[in-house]
């Protein structure tokens, strides 16, 4: 079995090269090429090709590892190890031209995960951490932010694409914290958004309807980075969940007054 760190230093070096056919593509993408997967739920060749790849150089990297991938290009099942994979997180910004969007790599240890890469694409940033280690962006160290204080903190949010039912809740904690912050920012890319986090971009990132590959290899990236990641009621659900907050020290702040909402406390 080959190390952690070794691990890390091939999948960096896939995520990159599947960025950078991802980035090609992106200068002539034509929107005739999108297809809908559901609800304004969008997929391409892109995503496609790009996680035939990941799963390809994944497979050599780690044959005894399964997969879980949003395009479903693998469904094997490893006996301890499985790659969480999403090829292109941001797709709806991908094919709008809208350059936000991230290669994003998850190796999950029984039910633990151990290594996270997000590749940046666009800004060829690189962001990487395993179990147990420091968070880094291009070879140097992050941290998350310094900020003790709701209202001096910048956070970032997702909105929903199906599932509206609970809206006028989402609505309300959007509403809150409009005004108890220096702002909301929408970016369109949870990858994205939890690296931004880690670095110190963003104080913290909230939003529910997410699935593993959204999130899984940020949420590791943002705790080796000195953050902390729950889910809505503040459990260790994120993941599978369906729901996150993740942020530096005023994590507890923002999920109380995400719950009380939330769930109606």
């Amino acid at each position: 079995m080959k190390t952690l760190s070794t691990l890390q230093d091939e999948v960096i070096a896939l995520s990159k090269k599947v960025g950078d056919f991802i980035l090609e593509e992106s200068k002539n993408f034509d929107k005739e090429a999108i297809e809908l997967k559901g609800l304004n739920d969008l997929v391409s060749y892109v995503d496609k090709t790009a996680e035939a790849q990941l799963v390809a150089g994944l497979g050599e990297i780690l044959p005894e590892a399964g997969f879980i991938a949003e395009e479903g290009t693998s469904t094997k099942v490893g006996d301890l190890y499985q790659w969480i994979v999403d090829p292109v997180d941001g797709t709806t910004n991908f094919t709008h031209g809208l350059p936000i969007f991230a290669v994003s790599i998850a190796l999950m240890r029984g039910k633990e995960i151990v290594l996270g890469v997000i590749y940046e694409v666009n800004r060829k940033e690189c962001f990487y951490a395993v179990k147990g280690s420091k968070a880094y962006c291009n070879g140097k160290e992050i941290r998350v932010s310094s900020v003790e204080r709701l209202e001096e903190s910048l956070l970032a949010t997702g909105f929903p694409y199906y599932n509206f039912e609970k809206m006028d809740r989402y609505l309300r904690i959007l509403n809150g914290f409009m005004q108890g912050t220096h702002g909301l920012r929408r970016m369109g890319s949870a990858a994205v958004d939890l690296a931004y986090v880690a670095c110190g971009r963003f104080e913290g990132f909230f939003e529910y309807n997410l699935k593993p590959w959204d999130v899984a290899a940020g949420v590791l990236i943002v705790q080796c980075a000195g953050g902390k990641v729950t889910d809505f009621k503040g459990g260790n659900e994120a993941v599978f969940g369906k729901e996150i907050v993740a942020a530096c020290d005023i994590h507890p702040h923002m999920q109380q007054k995400i719950d009380a909402v939330w769930n109606d406390r």
